[in-house]
């Protein structure tokens, strides 16, 4: 199982990017959360299978038809966060 941290940047907030990444994510089978930040990116935790996660990893280069993804960084999560086994695919706060 991979945990892969993701960053997204651009014109991803108020289009319904997490709601949008939230059904694809669920679509491939992955785990996790994703969120808002302060900052105007959205941020994600996904778990699960290789192929999916990078599948997920692909789809938010895009993201939904209003969004405008200028930057994805993908990067590995803080020790505890791979520690972390999720069930289900969250929608959390905006930190």
């Amino acid at each position: 199982m991979l945990t892969l941290q993701l960053r997204i940047t651009g014109m991803v907030q108020g289009v319904g990017y997490r709601y949008a990444l939230q059904r694809e994510a669920v679509r491939l089978g992955l785990s996790g959360w994703v969120r808002n930040r302060s900052d105007g990116s959205v941020e994600a935790i996904v778990q699960g299978a290789q192929q999916a996660v990078d599948a997920l990893a692909t789809w938010t280069r895009r993201g939904p038809s209003a969004a405008r993804v200028s930057e994805v960084v993908a990067a590995t999560p803080s020790s505890a966060e791979q520690g972390r086994r999720y069930e289900g695919f969250e929608i959390r706060a905006t930190l």
